[in-house]
């Protein structure tokens, strides 16, 4: 098989995130995830598929093979061992880590990935919750809902927090709103959800609201 390619692997890893819970990915969907024109996104699929990491139907969208799962999966666990490495041992925030985990996840070697492991005491999720695949390819599929669905009364504590926003990820970091943190709905408002939290109370916009998770 020809050498895997950075941006082959950053393909392979939004194609496995696209296609958690749908039976194919369209080629329109992954452009839009990758931020690329569509004829970009045909042409590295067609790519992918010749290598055999993907199987690909014109009219009915693609999914990864077992090879590019494997190789997908391993993107993602480089991806979040870096990104827990980088805000527990170096304090880079939350709403950067992902960033430079980008950059790093493609040249990490199986040795330094088991020492930064290792290092961490083999984690089971990164700084934002999200479950890191183990060396064997297997990953917990645990899915929570967002705070948006709790009534007043409720208490959640925080599972996850979405990466997908730096914006979001700063706003939370500021309010102390991460993994492992307790809230209690106290009233939903026009303005919000009212909730306590650290013995505090503050009103939180729904959208926030629906980039927590909690179990």
């Amino acid at each position: 098989m020809s050498a895997i390619t950075g941006i082959m692997e950053d393909y392979l890893k939004a194609i496995y995130k696209l296609q958690r819970g749908r039976d194919s990915v369209s080629t329109s969907a992954l452009a839009r995830r990758l931020h690329v024109a569509a004829a970009s996104a045909t042409a590295m699929i067609q790519r992918l598929a010749r290598l055999k990491l993907v199987s690909y139907h014109r009219y009915h969208g693609l999914t990864l093979t077992p090879a590019g799962q494997r190789i997908a999966l391993e993107t993602i666990r480089h991806h979040r061992l870096i990104e827990l490495y980088l805000a527990q041992h170096l304090g880079v925030s939350l709403d950067k880590v992902d960033r430079e985990a980008e950059k790093m996840e493609h040249v990490l070697s199986d040795d330094v990935e088991l020492r930064i492991a290792a290092a961490l005491g083999n984690p089971a999720a990164d700084p934002h919750g999200d479950p890191i695949p183990a060396t064997d390819g297997t990953v917990r599929d645990v899915r929570y809902p967002d705070l948006s669905t709790l009534a007043p009364g409720a208490t959640g504590v925080v599972a996850r927090v979405s990466d997908r926003n730096p914006a979001t990820l700063r706003r939370l970091a500021d309010l102390g709103i991460l993994p492992g943190v307790t809230l209690k709905v106290l009233a939903h408002r026009p303005s919000g959800y009212r909730v306590e939290m650290n013995k505090r109370r503050i009103t939180l916009p729904r959208a926030l609201c629906k980039a927590i998770y909690v179990q």
